[in-house]
């Protein structure tokens, strides 16, 4: 079996999915010796059985619902199981896309750890107190050593108060020796430097394909430097809806990341694999920027 990058998505992500599908095979040296799959929300029934229903979130119970922004996360530990828990296996988000060559990461020397990645850093890392642990939105698996990982009975967990979902997506539940750390620049979160192997645009409020459009993702509700932000959080959502307040999309603050994602997507457009009329459906849908088939045209190509 072949080692593969598995690109976990939701519908409202899904041109994002498609453009770092695109992305992995365009930057590889070698890109048959490694296959990319993309694992969709909508075909796992076991998230949308619990629609509406209480988990645990860093000590808070919210709903769940398959249509948050981040609905696909619970998928980053399915990728054992669909390799049958033998093999490498890379698993990235959908706003991931590859610089360098991936097939590098796939094929380096793990010493002999199961899960490498990097740790949190940042606003984000000190809004959820997981500062030092680690971002699970790219990781490298040694399948074989992860035969615990089973996605659909985990998520469950959550459910009945047994599992906490930040415990869960930080990797605090496994044991510290079994990961290693990868360079950041296999995840750099909003940076594009020289030296960069993935770009990961995981600030959502600056996602280039989304500017100007209404938020529609629900901030983090705990804040341990300053808990009221929290509470403030948690009673704007259950007085006046989920995105109630949050105004728009911004524009990335980077034009160079902007002109990165639009220069794949025109590539895409052109090879076929994302068409016009699923980026005008996408707009529709408020999932794609009202304008971006404007910014294809006037973003510059990519160099070869």
């Amino acid at each position: 079996m072949k080692p593969c990058v598995f690109i976990h998505t939701n519908e409202k992500q899904i041109v994002g999915a498609f453009v770092a599908q695109h992305a992995l095979k365009r930057n590889s040296r070698n890109p048959d010796g490694f296959d990319v799959k993309i694992i969709r929300t909508d075909d796992h029934a076991f998230l949308r059985a619990r629609e509406g229903q209480p988990y645990l979130r860093d000590g808070v119970k919210r709903p769940w619902s398959m249509n948050e922004l981040q609905s696909f996360t619970p998928l980053r530990f399915m990728p054992p199981e669909l390799m049958n828990y033998s093999g490498r296996a890379v698993v990235i988000d959908p706003d991931v896309f590859a610089v360098g060559d991936v097939f590098e990461l796939l094929s380096r020397d793990m010493q002999g750890k199961a899960i490498m990645c990097r740790t949190r850093s940042g606003v984000k890392g000190i809004a959820a107190g997981k500062l030092g642990f680690f971002a699970t939105s790219v990781m490298l698996l040694d399948c074989a050593k992860l035969t615990h990982w089973r996605c659909e009975e985990q998520f469950n967990e959550m459910f009945e108060f047994k599992r906490d979902y930040m415990d869960w997506i930080s990797l605090k539940l496994e044991p510290r020796e079994t990961i290693g750390l990868f360079e950041p620049e296999w995840n750099d979160l909003d940076r594009l430097t020289a030296n960069t192997k993935m770009v990961h645009n995981t600030r959502r409020i600056t996602q280039p394909w989304k500017t100007g459009l209404p938020v529609d993702f629900i901030p983090a509700e705990t804040f341990r430097l300053f808990p009221p932000i929290g509470w403030i959080m948690r009673w704007r959502r259950q007085l006046f809806g989920a995105h109630a307040f949050l105004g728009r999309y911004r524009r990335h603050p980077d034009t160079n990341q902007e002109n990165f994602f639009f220069g794949l997507l025109r590539e895409c457009i052109e090879k076929g694999i994302v068409t016009e009329d699923m980026v005008r459906e996408e707009m529709n849908e408020n999932h794609v920027r009202h304008d971006a088939l404007e910014v294809i045209e006037r973003t510059p190509p990519l160099a070869a």
